[in-house]
């Protein structure tokens, strides 16, 4: 049966749930939180491996280094979607050679994004190893592609649209699915 248009699937509590929930995961599987380094995907990853560095240090006490990148010049689809794409800063202020580095979004959907991150990243230098950290999962992967730690797995139909809204940015932290908008 299909879903409503804005069906609530994560509220505030829910979301914050799921973050302390992946920040234990990392450091667990991890071994502690000394190597790691986050970067977040803009704009709602970057967030995101805000309040993941802040949760990992309220546990471990370590700071862990946090970057951001625009991923848009990285992007396959460059020349075909976007007419005049707004290139936002990249940050990444830290050495990745030898790292963990836990890249940070927001929604894994295609992997494309993923991929045009993880072709920035390595333009950095070498990490010791790259893990992927995402709120939700709503499959339909088009690239082998899979998350380390997942806030959600939500199962959507193609003409559905999962809209993540978080504070910093909405006002608001909630996840929600929508039918997609006809055109």
């Amino acid at each position: 049966m299909p879903r409503r248009k804005g069906v609530l699937i994560m509220d505030e509590k829910t979301v914050r749930r799921a973050l302390t929930r992946i920040a234990h995961e990392i450091i667990e599987r991890n071994k502690g939180a000394e190597n790691l380094g986050l970067i977040g995907i803009k704009t709602r990853g970057a967030y995101l491996a805000e309040r993941l560095a802040k949760i990992i240090f309220e546990i471990e006490e370590v700071q862990v280094p946090l970057g951001f990148m625009d991923i848009t010049l990285y992007r396959d689809d460059i020349q075909t979607k976007l007419d005049q794409p707004i290139v936002q800063k990249t940050e990444v202020m830290f050495d990745v050679a030898d790292r963990i580095i836990i890249l940070v979004d927001d929604v894994l959907f295609t992997g494309r994004t993923i991929r045009a991150a993880l072709d920035q990243i390595i333009d950095f230098g070498r990490p010791k190893l790259i893990q992927l950290a995402v709120l939700v999962d709503r499959g339909h992967r088009e690239l082998p592609i899979r998350a380390d730690y997942i806030g959600k797995n939500i199962p959507t139909a193609l003409n559905e649209q999962v809209v993540v809204k978080i504070q910093e940015v909405d006002g608001e932290d909630s996840v929600t699915i929508e039918k997609e908008k006809r055109k």
